[in-house]
């Protein structure tokens, strides 16, 4: 879908805000600049058509040799968990400032013991965990226990892998990783100058070792010419990633003279024609070793779509139903008393089950689940949309329904609903497309465009396609 004008002020005026003055240090591209980008990203993904994989809506490639890690990840079924907050390097694209020794927490709610995360692992259906950081082997017990006890708990049903920058990594430790389970180990080898002698202790002790670092557009000649070099030091797999602004690393990168773009968050454009061009240097040389560049948006879009499809199941009432793109669907008849009470007659009569209908806050409303639309008189009601996601929380907030979930004898999770967006009242021929575009699935009908009606409600029904807009 194209993103709309009104879409683009937004974005570019919420990234204002997030850096105030500091913005206008910020070198953004010009239409034309922009212009000539998209060009050559369009050449580059031409070339790579056919070649590779491309997943997840367009934003991920190539999916072809996926770690099983990143493999779980893109399927929705991960779970990391920061073990601490503390690091001893300082990169300088770190998005975070890793100076607290934060108890071990993951999507802000901490699980202080091994056993309250496994029985989270378990309550949730997670099928991959990650132990990351800061630096994880700064806490190596912590680590440890941490892993054993996952594996323990759940063997070959859990894969389970950690991110480190391998500077505290020796042959005594990663023999005690491998006897804990560890089953991927990912280094960040942009921290230690992309030194691999840390990294070739883990070939063949850690069943899957993987490299994981941000695509450094200056670094672009010297990645290139060591790709034969991790193959041959036992990487079997590159993982790329885009570089992203944040408020820690703004001075460091700003410095840099990167384009950054706009979206959800500040990225840095040459970091993704880099991550393309290793991919297709990697290909036309017939390295042998599998390049996934991981985009800003594929996280954006599809990590938290899996987070929010995990927390709704909870909370989805049965006349409800989960979007594609991980939000509650609610739909609201809205008509005169007598026409609701008459369509509850109706439903009665049919033996509907009565848990696919609701009443609403007013005698005017008839709140129903989509499978019901087919068996109501449309001209008789005008319909409402709306649209709810759920975050985990630590504690109650009191804001909005919630839900508590035991996950240990100890330890509980707070699931929290509110509102993603006003409810919205559908005109009558916005109705019948909403109805064939996002219940039915009618691929006949017109895709939505940036002016469309229906454009505020796309992204709650499917999400952006693509890679990122350049502006």
């Amino acid at each position: 879908m194209e993103m709309s004008a009104s879409m683009r002020d937004r974005l570019i005026a919420a990234n204002h805000r997030e850096y105030g003055e500091s913005y206008e240090q910020l070198l953004f591209p010009t239409p034309s600049q922009a212009q000539r980008a998209l060009a050559h990203r369009a050449e580059l993904l031409d070339d790579l058509h056919g070649r590779v994989a491309v997943g997840y809506g367009g934003t991920k490639l190539d999916c072809t040799g996926l770690s099983p890690g990143c493999r779980i990840c893109a399927e929705g079924g991960w779970s990391c968990l920061f073990i601490t907050g503390r690091c001893n390097c300082r990169c300088f694209y770190c998005p975070t400032a890793q100076t607290e020794n934060d108890p071990p927490t993951t999507n802000a709610v901490d699980f202080r013991t091994p056993a309250d995360y496994v029985g989270y692992l378990e309550r949730f259906g997670f099928r991959g965990a990650s132990i990351s950081g800061g630096e994880p082997l700064m806490n190596p017990k912590r680590s440890l226990a941490y892993v054993r006890a996952v594996k323990k708990h759940f063997g070959d049903a859990m894969h389970v892998w950690l991110y480190t920058n391998g500077t505290l990594a020796d042959d005594d430790l990663l023999r005690q990783l491998a006897d804990a389970g560890l089953d991927e180990i990912r280094f960040d080898i942009g921290a230690t100058d992309y030194h691999l002698d840390k990294l070739r202790l883990a070939a063949g002790v850690i069943p899957t070792l993987t490299v994981e670092i941000p695509a450094i557009p200056e670094d672009l000649p010297r990645l290139k010419g060591m790709l034969g070099k991790l193959r041959d030091a036992g990487v079997m797999h590159l993982n790329l990633h885009q570089m992203r602004l944040t408020p820690h690393n703004f001075e460091h990168l700003s410095a840099r003279g990167y384009t950054f773009l706009h979206g959800e968050k500040v990225t840095v454009l040459e970091s993704e024609l880099a991550a393309l061009e290793v991919l297709q240097h990697s290909l036309d040389n017939n390295i042998g070793l599998p390049v996934n560049y991981c985009s800003f948006v594929f996280k954006n879009r599809y990590q938290a779509q899996a987070v929010r499809r995990r927390n709704v199941q909870f909370m989805v009432k049965p006349f409800e139903d989960i979007t594609d793109n991980g939000y509650i669907r609610t739909l609201t008849l809205l008509g005169e008393t007598a026409t609701v009470t008459r369509q509850i007659e109706n439903f009665k009569a049919l033996s509907i089950d009565d848990d696919l209908w609701s009443k609403g806050n007013s005698p005017g409303k008839l709140l129903v689940h989509p499978q019901l639309l087919k068996l109501v008189n449309n001209s008789a009601f005008r319909l409402q949309v709306g649209y709810a996601s759920c975050r985990q929380l630590p504690s109650v907030s009191y804001h909005n329904p919630f839900i508590t979930i035991p996950v240990s004898p100890a330890k509980s999770v707070i699931i929290e609903r509110g509102r993603a967006v006003a409810d919205v009242e559908l005109g009558e021929e916005a109705r019948e497309r909403f109805i064939k575009l996002f219940l039915a699935g009618d691929s006949s009908s017109p895709s939505v465009a940036g002016n469309d009606s229906l454009a505020a409600l796309a992204p709650f029904e499917h999400g952006r396609q693509g890679l990122q807009d350049y502006f």
